[in-house]
């Protein structure tokens, strides 16, 4: 009896990383960048990969320009993309560095609810509603935001 073969399929990695100026047009340059690298890669612009990556990429970026702000220093925007196959899901990863190392976020499962009536703090609850993993890694100098999408083979 012989035994089942298992069809291996050919893996590509696509990496994009790029650095923005730390300020609000920076933030939206790296979403709308970002977005446009997404859907030359396959993942088609609107789908709900595409928007939640859009809302995840534009927390994060704002947040580096918000808090991790340092004079002088860039962030920088960093997506990963293994696409599925029929067998396995494909993977998205997202990451925004930026130059400040002591204001760390509250890892998953830490962040706390905003007060009423305030209209900010809601983004890491944004990232960790759409994200399937996230955390905060150490980076010299500063921190690294990840976040990861698993996609549909």
């Amino acid at each position: 009896m012989e035994a089942p073969v298992k069809t291996q399929y050919p893996v590509t990695v696509r990496v994009f990383n790029h650095q923005y100026p730390a300020n609000p047009q920076g933030a939206r340059l790296a979403r709308r960048v970002g977005l446009h690298k997404l859907h030359t890669w396959g993942i088609t612009y609107l789908g709900d990969a595409s928007e939640s990556a859009a809302l995840i990429i534009g927390e994060l970026a704002a947040n580096a320009v918000t808090h991790g702000r340092v004079p002088g220093r860039n962030f920088e925007l960093r997506l990963s993309y293994m696409p599925g196959d029929p067998e396995t899901p494909g993977l998205l990863r997202i990451e925004v560095s930026d130059a400040r190392g002591e204001r760390r976020p509250p890892g998953p499962g830490a962040i706390p609810a905003p007060e009423d009536g305030t209209d900010s703090g809601r983004g890491l609850l944004i990232v960790e509603a759409l994200a399937d993993r996230w955390e905060v890694l150490d980076r010299d100098p500063g921190k690294t935001v990840r976040a990861e999408l698993d996609l549909p083979g």
